[in-house]
């Protein structure tokens, strides 16, 4: 109708989306170039193309489930609950080997032993005030952890002369949840328990600012909970400057004297605190320091590490790094697949596998450096590393619990319980990183035998190095348990001290990995612990361990390996034959300590070697805490549900006797029923309102022995009472009867036998009236009555 206004129309029509969607969706699979191609070939992004646009037949490397983080983008940043407050500076210190030893402090006896007062009569200069502890539990996770602007929690100085120092420890690893203040230069602290818990306070690390030279500060930590230390015996504190790091090039070393570890006396009726004391000097004014339980090994350290190795283009073609899961908080946890490319299937089948891993004790970053040590000598050119890649599929898990980790737990994960007392457990989404780790494991199981399972962890009350292994049951590999540890403390015999091993398996250790891999059928299955301290042993006698030190035991372990997989089977042998000695000698030296002396001839090989040995005595934390934080309330709610809905059991019958009667009353009282049914049905109504009176309520009745052990019988003279029934003939006549009807009637439908009518007209039915059936009707008879008692038109029948 209107030509002029349809054509302006259709000038200013806006494209279709849904076309404008689907031409960029195949422009993507390269349907378009610049113009609409109706045959073109669909071109997929994963085959490789030469440069004449031929498809060659090989596909591209496949994608990661997660993104990596890559050479041109930053590092994946950690994630924190959304409880805990960050601060944004990015802490790095550098690595160190002090010129000379350190050694243990020695006690001059005049140590003193500081009075804990506490913030009643000090200054509370540091606070955290948003910790979770006990009570709630772990909800959701955010890269910088809190929302919100960042608030300033050490004091503010009052100007240059003011001397507080500035503490803080809102950093990765850091745990330092209180500072006061209670002299010129002597503060008390307290640290922060493992996230979502009220125990595990081992582990410290925390920065001082504002410090002064030349003035002795004491610094007590009040809370430990550990009642024997390393301290007691030399251990020092480590301190790291950061002037002198920037102008010196010196790292983290041992500092500290009038080291004290003693126990709190100011107990509050609560579980007993340790505190542990120290005095130092700091070496500048105006200078930035850290301290720490041990070698801080962080979570960004680690992907700092890895980023190294993906980006270099040798060590990337027999190192793959893999996503294994996501922790609680989101926080990747790596899995490294090291091996040379076999030749061929064949080759590849035959490798043998060992499986690593560290930190599932955040805490214990030893653990860290003896696995940073093992993985530089595995990744490097070395003809042992080679060897190794050749013969060996190495799966690597560098940090189990990388949440714990970065919050600064000691012991736990984010479900607020020890990772590894869980090995068994079936909740995968509460504990993801060790359910996927026992996964993977026997997974690899199935494909090929695993060698040795090792898991790194750190030592807080015995010196060196040494293992934790499990006793074989199996005649036919006797000791062989015993001798990859015995070949490492030969290889490193002033770090590793096989003394000290144990291979008893308790059953408080039933949920830890190496207990777990050894039921699984890895026989040589291990926990690796080093210690916080130092070295007893050889040449580094009464030393400290440096982070050297540490890395060299990783190097150890792949030479190691070679000794115990050498295809000459001489070093295998002799240590054999020596483990067989060692253990002759503590079988004689158990004897005598009993007073006992016994031929072990012959005979000395079939005693049982958990009976020697003692239990190990490393974690305060043996046994399981059970359920994460956030299960045990609906765990609660749902047994307080099952009280409340559980019906009420009926009270079981104990005697055959009972059974019957109650058998008996039930068949009865359904006879009665049917009968009463069909007479209505039939138009009998006045049959049943005719009813006889022994069918009346028993308190009718004239006579007192209505209520003894023949009340029926009682009833029954109420039909005449100028008759007489035998009650052995009304027995047998009431059987017959029964006996005849069961015979006659259909399957399934029973009539009664309806009792005559009483010839007493003073015993006439109440019109209308219904009998009335009272559950004492029928009473059981009484022991030693002879008569049996006789029921209308009943059934008899005995359970067996």
């Amino acid at each position: 109708m209107f030509p002029a206004l349809e054509t302006e129309l259709k000038q200013e029509t806006l494209p279709d989306p849904y076309e404008d969607f689907m031409y960029h969706h195949l422009q993507y699979y390269g349907y378009f170039k610049d113009s609409l191609m109706i045959g073109s070939p669909l071109k997929s992004r994963q085959l490789l193309h030469d440069e004449f646009g031929e498809v060659q037949p090989c596909l591209r490397e496949p994608r990661d489930l997660f993104a990596f983080f890559s050479s041109s983008g930053p590092l994946q940043a950690p994630r924190w609950p959304i409880e805990c407050e960050v601060i944004k500076e990015s802490l790095c210190h550098i690595e160190w080997v002090p010129p000379q030893p350190e050694y243990f402090y020695q006690p001059t006896g005049n140590e003193k032993l500081p009075e804990i007062v506490g913030e009643e009569k000090g200054t509370v200069v540091y606070q955290l005030d948003s910790v979770p502890t006990e009570g709630s539990y772990f909800t959701s996770a955010r890269v910088g952890g809190k929302r919100g602007i960042i608030r300033e929690l050490a004091v503010t100085l009052q100007g240059p002369e003011d001397n507080t120092l500035l503490f803080e420890s809102r950093f990765e690893s850091g745990n330092l949840q209180k500072a006061v203040r209670v002299d010129t230069y002597e503060y008390e602290l307290t640290l922060r328990t493992d996230l979502y818990t009220n125990k595990h306070t081992q582990w410290f690390y925390f920065r001082v600012q504002n410090t002064r030279k030349d003035v002795t500060y004491r610094f007590t930590i009040v809370n430990l909970l550990k009642p024997k230390s390393l301290y007691t015996v030399g251990m020092k504190p480590l301190m790291y400057s950061q002037l002198d790091a920037n102008t010196h090039n010196i790292g983290w070393r041992r500092e500290g004297k009038e080291i004290r570890y003693f126990k709190n006396n100011t107990e509050d009726g609560q579980q007993p605190f340790y505190c542990l004391t120290w005095t130092i000097q700091f070496p500048h004014d105006q200078d930035t320091c850290f301290f720490a339980h041990f070698y801080p090994y962080t979570y960004t350290d680690l992907q700092c590490y890895l980023l190294s190795v993906a980006n270099n283009p040798v060590q990337s073609q027999f190192c793959k790094l893999r996503t294994l899961c996501r922790s609680l908080a989101g926080n990747t946890v790596y899995l490294l697949t090291i091996t040379n490319p076999s030749r061929t299937p064949q080759e590849a089948a035959a490798k043998k596998a060992v499986v690593l891993s560290a930190r599932v004790h955040p805490g214990e970053s030893n653990g860290s450096w003896i696995m940073k040590g093992f993985l530089d000598f595995i990744l490097s050119n070395s003809p042992d590393a080679q060897l190794l890649r050749d013969i060996f599929i190495f799966k690597v898990v560098p940090m189990l619990n990388p949440d714990g980790v970065i919050v600064g737990n000691y012991r736990c994960s984010l479900a607020g319980r020890d990772l590894n007392r869980h090995y068994k457990t079936v909740l995968k989404e509460s504990f993801p990183c060790i359910w996927y780790t026992r996964n993977m494991i026997k997974r690899l199981l199935e494909e090929r035998e695993v060698l040795l399972y090792c898991d790194f962890h750190g030592h807080s009350r015995k010196n060196n190095i040494f293992v934790y292994g499990c006793n074989s049951n199996d005649h036919k590999y006797w000791l062989h348990e015993r001798v990859f540890p015995l070949m490492l403390s030969k290889n490193a015999p002033d770090k590793f001290s096989f003394q000290s091993c144990n291979f008893k398996v308790q059953k408080c250790k039933e949920g830890t990995g190496r207990v777990v891999m050894w039921r699984m059928g890895i026989l040589n299955s291990y926990t690796m612990e080093s210690t916080f301290g130092g070295s007893t042993l050889g040449n580094k006698r009464d030393t400290h361990f440096t982070t050297e030190d540490l890395k060299s035991l990783g190097y150890h372990v792949c030479d190691t390996l070679l000794d115990f997989c050498d295809p000459d089977r001489t070093k295998f042998i002799q240590c054999l034959a020596e483990l067989k000695e060692l253990l002759q000698q503590e079988i004689h030296k158990k004897f005598n300590e009993l007073g006992q002396d016994m031929d072990l001839e012959g005979s000395w090989s079939d005693i049982s070697l958990s009976d020697i040995e003692s239990s190990t005595s490393g974690s305060d934390s043996s046994l399981s805490d059970g359920l994460p934080v956030h299960l045990l309330n609906i765990a609660h709610e749902v047994n307080q549900k099952k009280k409340m809905y559980k019906k009420k059991k009926k009270k079981p019958l104990q005697t055959r006797k009972q059974r019957n009667e109650q058998y008996q009353k039930n068949n009865l009282m359904r006879e009665l029923k049917l009968t009463e049914d069909i007479l209505e049905r039939a138009g009998f109504a006045s049959t049943l309102q005719k009813q006889p009176t022994f069918f009346r309520n028993s308190e009718n009745a004239n006579s007192s022995t209505m209520r003894n052990e023949k009340p029926r019988l009682n009833e029954l003279h109420g039909r005449d009472k100028g008759s007489s029934l035998d009650p052995s003939k009304m027995t047998s006549l009431i059987l017959t009867k029964n006996k005849e009807r069961m015979q006659t009637e259909k399957p399934g439908f029973t009539v009664s036998c309806s009792p005559k009518r009483s010839t007493n007209p003073s015993q006439e039915p109440v019109p209308d009236m219904k009998p009335s059936w009272s559950r004492n009707t029928y009473p059981a008879t009484k022991r030693g009555c002879t008569a049996m008692t006789v029921y209308p038109s009943l059934h008899i029948y005995t359970y067996p």
